[in-house]
């Protein structure tokens, strides 16, 4: 087969999380943004950064991108200057003082059994057991009661340490030290365990920027809050992939045509803000296509 005639294969990472703040209060909802950026966003840049020869294409949502940066600013002040982080289970992994409250233990107890059972608890022994524990203590409001702060404490550690990247964990020597104790996890070991954290949130984007200077990556971006833009700019465009497909009793969405034009260019601009250059691509939300599509993209220079 000749050169020519071989495929060409691009891979692209599409990295998103939906807007998990709560705009008003600016409380974080879900805790997802930062435990997928400090395993799967900082183990991808490392990849990259590891192997010369390698080339992807990066997709950023610009709402990832803007809440990445908050955490690593929220960590930043919490560290410096003690304002609490506005995240539940990353202010209770970093507050010197467990919650009181039974509703408060129970949720955080719940909240640190939200992981892969096979992939980040059954593989670390101490998880596992901590893990195993509050299931045998089941729903039963009046168990709660019994969990010392101890075990919260270690609870907490050890769900954020199965959470860290892979190349962090075999890299950092503080990780090393927290996963060796295994347990008895004092406050200041929480305390070390947040700044490790905030370091990984705050050197993530510069790091995709510098393997875009170097030319190991192209970097794209997707629609601002990730629309399906075809449905703004005309409901009937379903009917293009999907010819029967049945459909709202709506001639259009209200100002979708301008709402669409909004995210991609507030898109561009946060993307310009976070990486200092403007996106190599554009990958639309859910790869939701269409003619009309096509032609705004192109209006705003993909």
């Amino acid at each position: 087969m000749s050169a020519d005639a071989r495929l060409k294969v691009v891979l692209c990472w599409h990295m998103h999380q939906p807007q998990y703040r709560d705009l008003v209060r600016g409380t974080y909802q879900l805790p997802w943004t930062y435990l997928h950026a400090i395993k799967d966003y900082v183990d991808m840049a490392a990849h990259l950064e590891a192997v010369p020869g390698a080339r992807a294409v990066i997709n950023f949502a610009p709402i990832l991108l803007e809440q990445i940066e908050d955490y690593a600013e929220q960590v930043g002040a919490f560290l410096s200057e003690g304002v609490e982080i506005r995240d539940p289970l990353l202010a209770a992994l970093a507050g010197p003082e467990l919650p009181a409250d039974t509703d408060a233990r129970r949720e955080l107890v719940n909240a640190c059994l939200r992981a892969n059972r096979t992939r980040l608890i059954d593989r670390f022994p101490a998880y596992r057991q901590l893990a195993r524990f509050a299931e045998c203590m089941g729903d039963a409001a009046e168990g709660v009661e019994y969990l010392s702060d101890r075990y919260l404490a270690d609870l907490l550690v050890w769900y954020h340490l199965a959470w860290m990247g892979e190349t962090v964990r075999r890299r950092d020597t503080r990780i090393k030290r927290l996963q060796n104790k295994g347990s008895g996890f004092t406050v200041a070991d929480r305390r070390l365990l947040v700044s490790v954290i905030g370091e990984q949130l705050a050197g993530i984007i510069g790091r995709y920027r510098s393997l875009a200077d170097r030319g190991r990556v192209e970097l794209s971006v997707s629609p601002y809050a990730h629309p399906i833009i075809p449905l703004l700019l005309d409901i009937g465009s379903a009917r293009e992939a999907l010819p029967d497909v049945a459909l709202p009793m709506l001639d259009a969405y209200p100002g979708g045509k301008g709402r669409a034009r909004w995210h991609v260019r507030a898109a561009i601009e946060t993307f310009e803000h976070h990486f200092g250059r403007l996106p190599q691509g554009c990958w639309p939300s859910e790869g939701g296509l269409s003619e009309a599509t096509l032609r705004l993209l192109e209006d705003h220079g993909f």
